[in-house]
């Protein structure tokens, strides 16, 4: 079994504002997740986890001129999935290698934006050393102004499915583990000063 982030991240995407110019927001570490499902002995059960830790992550929006960018990295050994020797296995060299692959990083473009808002950010998601593309759906998107921090805050609901042996962490295949991953994102986004 094995997991795959994209990120995962990667993952984000997201923001809003209206406005011609781009907007710039900045991800709320509080407030942003990528979890993440994946199989266990060829359907035995799924195990789900989560990455804990968004290093950094900014998204800048142009509502008007429908385009936007995503740009998000994160702490691949803040892998959790509630198990500390699941965790400490798939941080391992036979699985992320975080030692030496330390980040998960997903850069994209935010596109097929509906009534002003992005509906799938079309990106690179760097896992493990390996960069593919992904595409994230966006389910749920919105902005509004936040009443404690004083602030238009972003928030969005985003997937991908990814196959991890396609990031070379393939842990588990001789076994009969599924290498498809789904990856769910939830993140907000606060305007930038």
């Amino acid at each position: 079994m094995k997991t795959v982030l994209s990120a995962t991240a990667l993952a984000v995407i997201f923001s809003g504002s209206v406005g011609a110019a781009p907007v710039t927001y900045q991800m709320d570490p509080d407030h942003t997740q990528a979890s993440f499902e994946a199989d266990h002995m060829g359907g035995l059960s799924i195990r789900r986890g989560k990455f804990d830790t968004t290093k950094s992550g900014q998204v800048v929006m142009d509502r008007e001129g429908q385009t936007g960018t995503v740009d998000v990295t994160i702490d691949a050994a803040s892998i959790d999935f509630g198990m500390p020797k699941l965790s400490d296995h798939v941080k391992s060299d036979e699985m992320l290698d975080v030692a030496k692959y330390p980040t998960v990083t997903y850069q994209g473009k935010l596109t097929k934006f509906q009534n002003g808002a992005p509906t799938q950010v079309e990106g690179t998601l760097t896992l493990h050393g390996v960069s593919k593309p992904v595409t994230l759906t966006i389910d749920q998107f919105l902005c509004k102004q936040h009443p404690q921090k004083q602030k238009e805050v972003c928030g969005a609901d985003a997937m991908a499915t990814i196959n991890r042996a396609d990031f070379g962490v393939d842990y588990g295949i001789k076994y009969g583990f599924k290498m498809d991953v789904k990856v769910e994102i939830q993140v907000e986004a606060v305007k930038a000063d």
